[in-house]
């Protein structure tokens, strides 16, 4: 108990104001309200290792919008709406009547009579995923307002085409606790980079989630892609300007092994070009399997130029000590076991397997963290009502 106590003395001293707040892109929270996310995620953590349950609700429910495919991030979120005592329903568009010309504002209303927390994936048409998220949020907004809605729903970016939070959030958790605290981090080189992979079209929001959160931590960020394959701007930007006011570095180019050099840790992962992604959106939109077969066709020949950007043993010996931490947001495409050439040696992987199910791990915290603190105006009383209560997860 001296860890959940020290970590909610921690937590009392953030200023936070989350309560009836959406959770989509890390930079429109506070340090505070970022650090305060970490330090509930390690509190539920903490509860579920000393068999506390933390569940504050006996009903409602959680819905579930992927647009795209999942399985991390699907599974965490249940498994944090679970946690918390919410049960997970689907939202299959399929099955709606989306088909039939449903709004989204009359399906965002419709969803959320009895709902605490929404989680949304939209992340393939770049320029509409985080606008689709804030339609939803303006949606619930206005019926709160009208009395249509007893409560808001709280919003989770499980993935837009500009950020994903909670894998950033996991993947900077993990790093804290890697080197011993989020204050270890500042002067920490993280590489990065992207990585070869047979497929295109693999959205830009994890290597921008990266560096929109890294640089807020004192770290030295290094991106390193081939030219061509160019981030948002606007979020190469934010990173600049983040990484001036922490203290760390910002570092852009185009060669994998300067990014590698004495890097503590290296992220390898493929993404598609920004005006690749920009000239995806019409054709998706216009069912074109043809127009979509040639762009592929021709994005895949482009990848093929730089097959060499492999994270390797070679590569790895260039980082500090040769020991850097790889990271990877999964699945990997690794060499001869998932494809024939792919994003990093399966040898380097094997290593590293552990820690990135780890790095996983602490997905499903961050995502109850979220919900937590944007349904409680007082979260250090509802977890320490939860703490007193001592309601046992699991029956001895």
């Amino acid at each position: 108990m001296s860890v959940i106590n020290d970590l909610l003395d921690r937590l009392s001293t953030k200023k936070i104001a989350m309560y009836n707040k959406d959770f989509l892109l890390t930079w429109e929270k506070t340090s505070d309200e970022i650090e305060a996310t970490f330090l509930v995620a390690r509190i539920l953590q903490e509860m579920r290792k000393a068999n506390i349950s933390p569940r504050i609700w006996h009903s409602g429910i959680a819905v579930s919008n992927f647009r795209d495919n999942s399985t991390r991030t699907r599974f965490s979120f249940s498994s944090a709406c679970d946690l918390l005592g919410l049960y997970v329903q689907d939202l299959d568009e399929g099955k709606s009547q989306i088909a039939h010309g449903e709004t989204v504002r009359e399906t965002a209303v419709m969803i959320s009579f009895l709902t605490e927390a929404i989680g949304i994936r939209d992340d393939m048409y770049l320029g509409e995923g985080d606008r689709y998220q804030r339609e939803v949020a303006q949606a619930l907004d206005e019926a709160v307002q009208d009395s249509i809605l007893p409560s808001r729903p709280t919003i989770v970016n499980l993935q837009s085409d500009i950020d994903h939070p909670t894998q950033s959030m996991a993947d900077i958790l993990h790093l804290a606790e890697h080197f011993g605290g989020l204050d270890k981090l500042k002067g920490k080189k993280i590489a990065m980079t992207w990585a070869y992979s047979p497929s295109y079209g693999k959205p830009l929001s994890v290597p921008q989630g990266i560096i929109g959160l890294a640089t807020r931590f004192g770290m030295e960020v290094h991106l390193a892609h081939p030219e061509g394959y160019d981030l948002i701007p606007d979020v190469i930007e934010l990173a600049k300007k983040q990484a001036a006011a922490s203290g760390g570095k910002f570092v852009h180019s185009h060669s994998m092994e300067e990014a590698f050099k004495d890097a503590d840790i290296v992220y390898p992962k493929s993404w598609a070009p920004y005006d690749v992604m920009l000239k995806r959106v019409p054709l998706l939109h216009a069912g074109d399997q043809a127009g979509l077969k040639e762009l592929e066709k021709q994005c895949l020949a482009n990848n093929a130029k730089f097959i060499d950007w492999e994270c390797t043993e070679e590569k790895m010996k260039l980082t500090k000590g040769g020991k850097a931490l790889y990271m990877h947001c999964l699945p990997a495409d690794i060499t001869d076991v998932s494809c024939k050439a792919g994003e990093v040696a399966a040898s380097v992987f094997d290593r590293y397997r552990n820690d990135t199910y780890r790095e996983a791990g602490f997905k499903p915290y961050i995502i109850a963290a979220m919900i937590l603190l944007g349904k409680r105006k007082d979260p250090v009383k509802t977890l320490k009502t939860l703490i007193e209560r001592n309601h046992k997860r699991e029956i001895e």
